[in-house]
């Protein structure tokens, strides 16, 4: 029903407006009586198999919706209904900011991709973390966090601190967002030395702050192979507890899209089927580089049960959607927990 009808009539209308409308939508048949409770039947599956034990959290099921998604915590009470083992709010930053000019999110239909380059644009820390405050839902939120557009290189470090401060409270686990293609210069912000440093007083916080939450990297798909070993060696230094690969990507390699289709949208960040591979072969590596120390949460390019499980056996403890939940519906995270029990992955 989905793919045959609501996707095609939404896709006749511009994809940010989509976007909010579709957050509405869910909130107000949410308040339908029974609404709620079909679609919880119909999307959710419980059963022991599917649970997770990672960073000293458990996780119901191992499917996730990736930040971008629900940014600013609004949906939390109702994605849950969808059958995610845990959500990733954000990206979140010290200030609320507008992101990038209008338009800033295109769909590639023939690539069942998305290029995007909003910009960070979200609430602020103070608004979100009161929204997660008073949340009522349950399910495993993790904090995805960055810097304002406007703070420059030298005050990147105290926005990414005050975001894990604020944030600290209310989710279980948190990802550091150095990796998007959207905000502007993120040299230094991947720079080994900033990261290290960064990384290093984030877990001295932690501890600081009483019962530690998890702290992963959020890294590109494009990296080459000496900065992926760079990730694994901050990793094991800083002794944070996992990646997350990987963000969007710069690249337009292979896209069925007309050329010049693609050079008027311009810069932004690619995601969906065309950077399936690029992220499974960058967890593949990462992986058998590290010799599995530490847990990775796949995402990218997931469109189906098939495109899970390949993440999970090049060695993703959890995978994440987020084009592939907009191109497929809501039955993609049903099928993919359904295939991991069957193959009992």
């Amino acid at each position: 029903m989905y793919k045959l009808l609501i996707r095609p009539l939404l896709f006749l209308f511009d994809p940010e407006k989509v976007h909010h409308f579709t957050f509405r939508m869910i909130r107000i048949t949410a308040a339908i009586p029974g609404v709620r409770y079909f679609r919880k039947k119909a999307w959710q599956i419980e059963n022991p198999a599917l649970k997770r034990n990672l960073f000293g959290l458990e996780f119901k099921n191992p499917v996730g919706l990736a930040a971008g998604f629900d940014k600013n915590a609004i949906l939390l009470n109702h994605l849950e209904d969808f059958g995610f083992g845990f959500i990733e709010i954000g990206t979140v930053t010290p200030k609320p900011q507008s992101g990038n000019p209008k338009p800033r999110l295109f769909r590639l239909k023939k690539d069942q991709a998305i290029i995007n380059r909003m910009g960070f644009n979200n609430d602020g820390v103070d608004v979100i973390s009161e929204r997660l405050r008073n949340r009522k839902s349950t399910i495993m939120v993790g904090g995805n966090i960055g810097k304002n557009t406007a703070t420059g290189d030298d005050g990147a470090k105290e926005d990414y601190l005050k975001n894990f401060k604020k944030l600290h409270p209310y989710v279980d686990y948190f990802v550091v967002n150095v990796s998007c293609p959207n905000v502007g210069s993120l040299a230094k912000l991947q720079n080994k030395d900033f990261l290290v440093d960064l990384l290093s007083t984030m877990k001295k916080i932690n501890q600081e702050l009483g019962k530690p939450k998890p702290i992963l990297l959020k890294i590109a798909p494009d990296l080459n192979q000496i900065q992926l070993d760079e990730v694994v060696e901050i990793v094991l230094e800083t002794k944070i507890e996992g990646v997350v690969a990987a963000n969007t990507s710069t690249t337009r390699d292979n896209l069925k899209t007309d050329k010049s289709t693609i050079e008027k949208i311009a810069n932004g960040g690619l995601s969906g089927k065309p950077i399936k591979n690029k992220s499974t072969e960058v967890i593949r590596y990462l992986s058998e580089k590290s010799g599995k120390a530490f847990p990775i949460i796949g995402v990218g390019g997931i469109h189906s049960a098939e495109d899970a499980l390949e993440k999970i056996e090049a060695g993703a403890s959890l995978v994440q959607v987020y084009t592939g939940f907009i191109y497929e519906g809501p039955v993609l995270v049903k099928k993919i927990n359904k295939a991991i029990i069957q193959h009992g992955k």
